[in-house]
């Protein structure tokens, strides 16, 4: 059973950089994408940015563009999400989640990571 395991969320103030990162330990050959997903107080959880674990592809929400920054390492079975330019809307709970290729839609997740950034 693969697990996720998200660190470096915190407290930052607007303008900060963070950068969150996802481990997924364990046999990755059925790994197809993987994502960042965010969730607000309040709100439904958002898509933020997604990247294919082989070929490297990347999509992102209009609202994270030219800020934030999804990468993966697959020697490390990691992936991250730098943020820069953080604002106060980005305050959310984070959490990675991983399409396998048996399956139509991101399968796995993790538990997250908080995120806050103050004004």
């Amino acid at each position: 059973q693969v697990q996720l395991v998200e660190s470096g969320g915190g407290l930052v103030q607007a303008g900060a950089s963070l950068r969150l990162s996802c481990a997924a330990p364990g046999r990755t050959l059925g790994n197809y994408r993987m994502g960042w997903f965010r969730q607000a107080p309040g709100k439904e959880r958002e898509f933020v940015a997604s990247i294919r674990w082989s070929g490297g592809s990347t999509v992102y929400a209009d609202s994270v563009k030219g800020r934030f920054t999804i990468s993966r390492d697959n020697g490390k079975n990691t992936m991250y999400l730098e943020m820069n330019n953080l604002k106060p809307e980005d305050t959310a709970i984070y959490l990675c989640a991983l399409q396998q290729v048996t399956s139509s839609t991101y399968n796995v997740w993790g538990r997250g990571t908080q995120v806050t950034v103050s004004s």
